[in-house]
């Protein structure tokens, strides 16, 4: 005869379950790159007949370039993102072998094609080394305060490290011009009133000048800038009717009718944030001009998985910045009031993003 739990024990177990998914979150991200590197949503893309379709562990593996492929070790990891609802798994009847295929999750690992909407440049930038090492060194810059967790581990600031290593420097690149294309897809799309006054737009950040190509694309009326480091821009490719530009946001900005500030402000402290937007309002034309943010507003999502994304950035940013976060409506309201812009409005994109929009 078995004895059934109390509540006191069945709570505890669940406590202790919980705190072992937590701790093992790092596999799903680990198992993604996995994938990823492996090519696996590209090889169940392959068919030539232009859709995918359930295969079999070898025909995957015969579809990548990888022909010693341990096929027992990738039906253990295609086994868990299965679970997971990253692939999907069916067996097939005659043959009695798994079968996996796509999902609307494994779409975005896509890289041959589809590439608009892959997010694999964000996998890679997420998981890589450089960024794993600085979030052992978390604990240690709260305990001590001073450094954050990237000083910590690497011995120099985010962004001195980015410039003197190109290996790294690439990767973040691309992550951000991922980003800008998923983002600025939704811009345009439910904020593309905001650009129909607009002849002049500087992006404050832009790195490869992709966010700003596309809104150029989209808007063919509006000349862009492209405004980053100079080690930034030097590297950047060429777009239509956009200019790059190097220099220091902390000096000054380009003039525009508008300024464009994606994923910039939450890196900084709210010191350097109002500096920022003075420079913001130094340069834009005192009547029309307007600062268009694109940023997480912490609590304003209806959605919680958005507003549970938000909060896992601001984490990001304690352990990649010395001062960077995550903000809420009040404090972006103080923000744009010490820089100069007395109203704004914030509009609701589907992302853990929102357009803020400042006078």
């Amino acid at each position: 005869m078995t004895s059934r739990m109390d509540a006191g024990e069945e709570a505890t177990l669940q406590g202790q379950a919980e705190i072992f998914q937590y701790l093992d979150n790092f596999v799903e991200s680990m198992a993604l790159r996995c994938v990823v590197e492996l090519g696996i949503a590209d090889a169940l893309n392959s068919n030539p007949h232009g859709h995918s379709h359930p295969m079999t562990l070898s025909q995957i593996a015969a579809r990548t370039p990888f022909p010693t492929l341990d096929i027992h070790r990738l039906s253990r990891v295609m086994r868990f993102l299965s679970c997971k609802k990253v692939f999907d798994a069916t067996i097939d009847n005659e043959s009695g072998e798994a079968m996996y295929g796509l999902t609307n999750s494994s779409k975005w690992l896509l890289t041959k094609s589809e590439s608009e909407k892959s997010l694999v440049p964000m996998v890679l930038l997420a998981t890589h080394p450089c960024a794993l090492a600085s979030w052992n060194c978390l604990s240690k810059s709260i305990a001590e305060g001073g450094a954050c967790g990237f000083s910590r581990a690497h011995g120099s600031d985010f962004y001195d490290f980015l410039s003197k290593n190109y290996e790294y420097k690439n990767v973040f690149s691309e992550a951000m011009a991922c980003n800008s294309r998923v983002v600025v897809n939704a811009i345009l799309k439910y904020y593309k009133d905001g650009f129909k006054n607009v002849g002049s737009i500087v992006d404050v950040g832009g790195g490869s000048g992709a966010a700003v190509a596309e809104i150029v694309k989209a808007h063919p009326h509006i000349k862009g800038i492209n405004f980053d480091l100079p080690y930034a821009v030097a590297s950047a490719p060429e777009h239509p009717s956009v200019t790059h530009v190097g220099g220091d946001i902390f000096a000054s900005i380009p003039h525009a009718d508008a300024i464009f500030l994606k994923w910039i402000l939450h890196n900084w402290s709210d010191e350097k944030c109002v500096q920022i937007l003075k420079n913001c309002r130094k340069a834009l034309p005192e009547r029309n001009g307007k600062v268009i943010i694109v940023d997480s507003v912490v609590g304003h999502q209806d959605d919680s998985l958005f507003d549970a994304e938000a909060l896992r950035y601001d984490l990001k940013m304690l352990v990649l910045t010395p001062n960077g976060k995550e903000r809420s409506e009040d404090e972006w309201k103080k923000l744009l009031k010490g820089g100069g812009f007395f109203q704004y409005k914030i509009i609701k994109i589907p992302s853990f993003f929102s357009v803020i929009e400042a006078y």
